[in-house]
């Protein structure tokens, strides 16, 4: 993993740093929790284990979106903590690891998400997230639309499992295919109206 920079001041500079590891320092305002559910907790080495298998039953809960103020920058951003089971989605449950105080943090930039088919909308009343929307979430919470993933080392007894960031990289594959096989069926009927065609009679 590369070394963590400082978290840019500049917004815009985000947009090609998706996946880098950032460092900031300030405090969590646990007050406004967002929760992005359901999920399972990403853990490498039961997924190896369980490779090949037809099934496997992991523990479904969700991540716990907390925001986070920036000491140094003076801006709130947003805080992916980590997974916790679904019996510990309420703070209530899990006040020993509501960290107080400054506390300097490790994480990795994630942009915002656009919803895919067959993912459910999000819901705000509710305070059920599918995927990042950044925008909708910072309306909400009055934080920025800066989003990171803390890491493991963020993990404290009784509160989220951090790490939980799961690497997709774009995949235009399909895309390709699309327009390959778009061009390849116009050249096709263009060939067939020009040569195979005929009108009767000439």
């Amino acid at each position: 993993m590369a070394e963590p920079i400082p978290l840019p001041a500049d917004p815009m500079e985000l947009k090609n740093l998706e996946y880098r590891p950032v460092k900031v320092r300030g405090h969590f305002d646990h007050s406004k929790e967002l929760y992005m559910m359901p999920r399972t907790m990403v853990d490498p080495a039961r997924e190896a284990r369980e490779a090949g298998r037809l099934s496997s039953s992991p523990e479904s809960g969700a991540y716990v979106i907390t925001p986070f103020h920036c000491t140094d920058l003076g801006v709130t951003i947003l805080v992916n903590r980590g997974f916790v089971p679904r019996k510990k989605v309420n703070p209530d449950t899990r006040q020993r690891g509501q960290v107080e105080g400054e506390v300097d943090l490790v994480g990795m930039v994630r942009l915002t998400e656009t919803r895919k088919p067959f993912v459910p909308e999000n819901n705000p009343e509710r305070n059920h997230w599918h995927y990042r929307d950044l925008e909708a979430m910072a309306r909400l919470t009055g934080a920025d639309p800066i989003f990171i993933d803390a890491d493991f080392q963020s993990t404290v007894p009784g509160g989220p499992i951090g790490g939980q960031t799961r690497v997709t990289l774009r995949n235009e594959h399909m895309q390709y295919i699309l327009t390959w096989y778009g061009l390849c069926a116009a050249t096709s009927y263009l060939w067939f109206k020009k040569f195979l065609r005929r009108t009767p009679g000439v």
